[in-house]
């Protein structure tokens, strides 16, 4: 549960970065980018082995880095675009709730078993997503674009499902650190030619302030995956739990952040939220 934890804790960490972006005026490509190099460097520093090219190709999970890299600059890019368009709290809500896609596969492919609490509790985290990302206004979709939010929750979904399978069955312990920052390694090369073919549609330049984000943005990026991994391999809970767990928690302790650092104020709706949550923990970490 530690783990778990701390992997919560450095993925709210993440929003209140992003919260600060916006403060001080951040080029968030820019960020994002020098962020996943900031990432794959402090797996480069906390992998206790010798690293040799030839020998990283040969593993079996390389594979699954590229793809995961690649997906998660698709990804982001897809709910910038969604933010834009249908708002911040449709994106939310829709990368929150794909917490039932590796739920699912959990269930179907590794056969977890799930009690009628663990089920009534994924149900309750599933409305308290909704109930605390929701706005007063609610949550209002372009009919011409739903197909982002769509591809937020799918793709989202998919990459929790992905770093399930390659730790179940390829990873050892002491693999953590260095398939963390093979990770973030090849989403900043997929990052660096996304950038090189946008520069010619707009404007993107190198500043510190969006590099001296990207490092303060990278550093807890890493641990969330790290943590998140370690957690996964625990026995005492099952990857269904870990998922549902970690991503209400997240909104939980993110609502809370925002509300100490950022004075930000909740409705009746939110709070209500907040509270299912907190049951939702309950029910699937104690029974």
């Amino acid at each position: 549960m530690i783990d778990l934890a701390l992997s919560v804790l450095c993925s709210s960490l993440i929003f209140v970065v992003f919260k600060l972006f916006a403060v001080y005026k951040v080029q968030t490509l820019i960020a994002i980018i020098t962020n996943y190099i900031v990432a794959c460097l402090c797996g480069l520093l906390l992998n206790p082995q010798t690293i040799e090219p030839s020998h990283l190709i040969e593993q079996p999970w390389f594979l699954g880095t590229i793809i995961l890299g690649v997906l998660f600059i698709l990804i982001f890019n897809v709910m910038a675009k969604s933010s834009q368009i249908n708002g911040v709290g449709v994106t939310s809500v829709a990368t929150k709730m794909s917490l039932v896609v590796p739920v699912l596969f959990a269930v179907l492919y590794y056969k977890d078993v799930l009690s009628i609490f663990q089920v009534f509790g994924i149900f309750l985290a599933l409305v308290a997503v909704y109930l605390a990302s929701t706005k007063k206004q609610g949550l209002k979709v372009d009919r011409s674009h739903i197909w982002l939010p769509l591809l937020v929750f799918l793709g989202s979904g998919i990459i929790d499902t992905s770093i399930k399978f390659i730790q179940e069955a390829y990873l050892k312990d002491s693999d953590y650190p260095l398939f963390s920052s093979t990770v973030f390694g090849t989403a900043a090369i997929s990052g660096l030619v996304f950038v090189s073919f946008k520069r010619g549609k707009e404007a993107v330049s190198l500043n510190f302030k969006s590099v001296l984000g990207g490092i303060c943005l990278g550093i807890p990026n890493y641990f969330s995956i790290f943590f998140l991994l370690r957690a996964l391999n625990q026995e005492n809970l099952n990857s269904s739990s870990v998922f549902t767990i970690n991503n209400v928690a997240i909104v939980l302790f993110s609502t809370l952040l925002g509300i100490l650092l950022f004075k930000e104020n909740l409705s009746s709706k939110n709070w209500l939220g907040v509270g299912l949550s907190v049951v939702s923990i309950v029910l699937v970490a104690l029974f």
